[in-house]
């Protein structure tokens, strides 16, 4: 039976494939709304173990600043994808001074560390990067793909659960998979992707563009000890600044246009 799965599974990956932002092939194992499923019961279970370690940010200061930018780009996020209005938009952040680190999974639910604020003295602009990237990753269906990529390489642990005909060992296995997406890396594909929808995002929310090429610089700087972690899951070719550079003009037309920017009120996580 679990041959036949697998097989079944095997079959179904040379067959899924959808198409993202900028045309690129994608594969797809399972749909966005499965991931979106699946990372709500993995966003929760992490979310419910960090408040356990003490380790969810309650400091209003600091959550009023992090909403707030993100707030501001999830209202260009919308603009850009209307349908994301329904998501339960969220975002954490984290009480690790040494993790200098961010991630989104599907349908909106994303975590900041205060390790990438404060060791790398981050602005509000140069957060709005960070938040803008991690959103461009949800909009771009990236946990998905970072899925099915997770289900490809474990065809006989993963797909035999998720194609399981048994709910509860369905959804288990789904949502360690949808963790499992946010420690993969990205690939360059989606990364160049992410980077590109990111920087409009915030350009549009009214963050400065040129802070894409200072948060950067400020990455490669605190990597000189070794990689940080947001590098592990977000390789940065040496051609990435340069790249993002090559997008500030353009950006700045979006950021100098004239407009309020609205603020999309993000509720406390719950779980």
């Amino acid at each position: 039976m679990k041959k036949a799965i697998v097989a079944l599974a095997a079959a179904a990956m040379l067959a899924a494939c959808a198409t993202s932002p900028t045309g690129r092939s994608q594969l797809m194992l399972v749909s966005e709304q499965q991931a979106i499923s699946a990372s709500r019961t993995a966003y929760l279970q992490t979310m419910s173990a960090l408040s356990e370690q003490g380790k969810l940010v309650t400091d209003p200061a600091v959550l009023d600043r992090v909403h707030t930018i993100t707030g501001r780009l999830i209202t260009q996020a919308i603009e850009m994808r209307p349908d994301s209005a329904d998501w339960e938009w969220s975002v954490a952040v984290i009480d690790e001074p040494q993790t200098i680190n961010a991630w989104a999974m599907a349908g909106g639910r994303m975590a900041i560390y205060t390790g990438i604020i404060d060791r790398l003295e981050l602005t509000d602009d140069e957060i709005a990067q960070i938040m803008g990237h991690e959103i461009a990753h949800a909009l771009a269906n990236h946990t998905a793909e970072r899925m099915s990529v997770a289900m490809a390489s474990q065809l006989g642990v993963l797909a035999v659960g998720i194609f399981s005909e048994r709910p509860q060992v369905s959804m288990t296995a789904a949502a360690a998979a949808a963790a499992l997406a946010v420690q993969l890396p990205n690939s360059r594909a989606s990364e160049i992707e992410a980077d590109v929808i990111g920087i409009e995002l915030a350009a549009r929310a009214g963050y400065h563009p040129e802070a894409a090429i200072t948060l950067w610089q400020k990455m490669a700087e605190v990597g000189g000890s070794g990689p940080p972690q947001f590098l592990s899951t977000h390789p940065s070719p040496g051609n990435r600044e340069g790249r993002l550079r090559e997008l500030v003009p353009e950006m700045m037309l979006l950021y100098e246009a004239p407009g309020e920017c609205a603020v999309f009120p993000l509720s406390p996580v719950r779980f």
